[in-house]
């Protein structure tokens, strides 16, 4: 094997991709990697032939515009793969965009991996039809996504998640409270209404008129919110000032990971960010809104096949954190998630964080040296 087709969809593919590259190379130093590539990843040594960001869409409605430009990203890759074959594929998350392309490529020969287990057990169940025979191999984040597959008649392995290599439970909060010079002996609350431009305009909102309303409440709360990028900085700050001008938010520029840890409760928008927090042992209130129409599409088909939305809920198969979604999301609502948290009996929050704890170890497996260790042995593969 000397050289690998890899697509990630986004900035948290692009690290658990970055993250692969270097555990195969460390395997095979040899090898040679090109695809759809973040900054990770091309600092790994993968050659992106297509910007990251293209890919970076979420929902069934939103997508629908970008999808012209999409589908000839699809098809200027398959006719150079077509041109120059791969020696294996490897789609990273992104399902919509990298499983009809690995059922393409599989079909010209090339063996197919991908990592990072579409939630077909949570919905749209049938695409693990279009999946079976087309991906050789699985690698799934969650132990309890195998035997899902394994029950469709498909190939898959365990690897645990790197975030939980990277995390540490319970940190203490005040190295991280004097890495990001906030203050130590104040409550703090952090906010996160996600990484992308539509989760904060459609979360951001709501998150601040409560926060305004809590910080009235509660005078001593320290308000923090991490901004990803110098553009989501001014959206936010936007939204502050024609929601809650008076509101005294400390934003941060990144630095989400450490906030979590210098944090006592945690709002977030509902997605990876979620199972960080876990990781980290903080109490959370989980938020998420669609677009109407996709909200509307998720409903009417019942698309949503689990109880629960957020991983550490689905993981624990119960209500560690608090979920509100589309219209449940209003400050009102939100300020008595939040006031509950600061009320839970103490009993109730040992019971959340020794959950919590319990799932970070199972969880832990050294991901991308075992995600690399299963494709090589998967395909018998030699290491250097």
């Amino acid at each position: 094997m000397k050289r690998i087709a890899i697509i990630a969809g986004e900035t948290s593919g692009d690290l658990l991709a970055a993250r692969l590259i270097l555990a195969l190379r460390k395997c095979i130093p040899e090898l040679e990697f090109e695809g759809i590539a973040g900054s990770e990843m091309q600092a790994a040594g993968c050659q992106s032939l297509f910007p990251l960001e293209k890919l970076s869409v979420m929902g069934l409605v939103e997508v629908l515009a970008h999808l012209p430009e999409l589908l000839s990203i699809r098809q200027q890759l398959l006719r150079h793969w077509q041109a120059n074959p791969p020696d294996l594929f490897i789609g990273v998350d992104a399902p919509d965009f990298n499983l009809p392309l690995a059922a393409k490529l599989h079909a010209l020969g090339i063996p197919t991996v991908h990592y990072v287990s579409p939630s077909v057990w949570a919905w749209r169940a049938k695409r693990v039809r279009k999946m079976r025979g087309n991906i050789d191999l699985m690698l799934t984040l969650f132990p309890f996504e195998v035997d899902f597959y394994r029950e469709h008649g498909m190939t898959a392995e365990f690897v645990g998640h790197p975030l939980a290599d990277e995390v540490a439970f319970d940190a203490r909060r005040e190295l991280a409270r004097e890495q990001l010079d906030l203050p130590c002996r104040q409550r703090i609350l952090a906010i996160l209404p996600g990484s992308r431009s539509g989760e904060v305009r459609r979360l951001a909102p709501d998150f601040l008129r409560a926060a305004w309303q809590l910080q009235q409440r509660y005078p001593d709360l320290c308000l923090v919110a991490p901004a990803a990028t110098p553009r989501l900085r001014q959206e936010l700050e936007a939204v502050r000032q024609q929601v809650a001008p008076d509101l005294s938010l400390t934003v941060l520029d990144g630095q989400s990971r450490t906030l979590m840890q210098a944090a006592d409760y945690i709002v977030l928008a509902s997605g990876t960010a979620v199972l960080e927090g876990m990781l980290a042992g903080r109490l959370m209130v989980a938020a998420y809104r669609v677009a109407p129409l996709t909200a509307w599409l998720i409903r009417t088909f019942h698309l949503l096949k689990v109880r629960f939305v957020t991983l550490p809920n689905n993981l624990a198969n119960e209500a560690l954190v608090t979920e509100l979604l589309q219209e449940q999301v209003t400050p009102l609502n939100l300020v008595q998630a939040v006031e509950n948290l600061f009320t839970l009996p103490v009993e109730r929050q040992r019971y959340i964080l020794q959950r919590f704890q319990a799932l970070h170890a199972q969880l832990r497996q050294n991901a991308s040296a075992s995600a690399a260790n299963a494709i090589l042995t998967h395909f018998s593969v030699k290491k250097s």
